[in-house]
């Protein structure tokens, strides 16, 4: 079986590269594997439905590559911690 990557058990913050890792199935496939980097951190509550703590946060993400904003925002979940692989 090979390793999935996990998301960090810790928020991320501004600044920090994150891999987006989403199933084939979801409508933003497109995405899946870019490198980026954390613009804009959110929280709500989320996590008082699900209770888990990182479940409260999604992100605003700048492709790593393009330097270009991503028009939509993702969820703690669909992001793992990125090497910096420059």
């Amino acid at each position: 079986m090979a390793d999935i990557p996990q998301p960090s058990n810790d928020p991320y913050s501004v600044g920090d590269l994150v891999q987006i890792y989403i199933g084939s199935d979801d409508r933003d496939v497109q995405y899946n594997d870019e490198v980026c980097e954390i613009i804009g951190v959110f929280t709500d509550d989320l996590d008082s439905e699900t209770g888990r703590h990182t479940d409260a946060y999604s992100y605003t993400l700048r492709n790593r590559e393009t330097e270009e904003e991503l028009p939509i925002s993702f969820r703690h979940h669909d992001l793992v911690p990125a090497d910096d692989g420059r």
